[in-house]
């Protein structure tokens, strides 16, 4: 039961990235780079810090792939790039997932902070749920960055992504 909430929640990540990386995409250089006030400043400081902050996450979860050794480290310096890593890198938290068993979820991870470098062991599902909150929480940022811009910015609701995909027993009854 709770591996089917996290196929869910890595899918409805992915669809959420493509759709605020699709908004960015329309941005002039100059509004995609400046300093909007965001805590990773602009909308490139966001997204940079959302993939920096997922490897992170993926390489304590598997013991594989880049982690950068800091929160605001820029990836990517080019949009375009950082979208093919920002793809490349859904894909894996959706394999990741979906490989995953009801007992790996119950499961411990055990791993090093990066800031006040800490050693933390917790269980695997909170720590996912970590996942996939920051990411929401970093795209509302990166949202407010649009509409504060006065572009028109995409809706995010995993209620929406849940009727668009026909998950979570949504049901239209007219």
């Amino acid at each position: 039961m709770m591996h089917a909430r996290y196929v869910m929640l890595a899918a409805y990540n992915r669809w959420a990235n493509r759709r605020l990386y699709a908004a960015a995409a329309g941005l002039s250089p100059q509004d995609y780079t400046a300093d909007r006030g965001a805590f990773f400043r602009s909308m490139h400081g966001t997204l940079n810090h959302l993939l920096a902050t997922d490897r992170i996450w993926m390489k304590r979860f598997t013991g594989e792939g880049d982690a950068p050794d800091r929160l605001d480290a820029i990836i990517a310096e080019d949009r375009e790039t950082l979208t093919g890593l920002r793809e490349a890198e859904d894909q894996r938290i959706v394999d990741y997932v979906a490989g995953l068993t009801e007992a790996d979820l119950t499961g411990s991870v055990r791993y090093r902070t990066v800031t006040a470098p800490r050693t933390v062991e917790q269980h695997l599902a909170p720590a996912l749920d970590h996942l996939f909150n920051h990411q929401t929480h970093h795209r509302g940022q990166a949202h407010a960055i649009l509409t504060g811009l006065g572009r028109e910015a995409p809706a995010l609701d995993l209620i929406f992504f849940q009727r668009e995909a026909g998950l979570g027993g949504v049901r239209f009854l007219d």
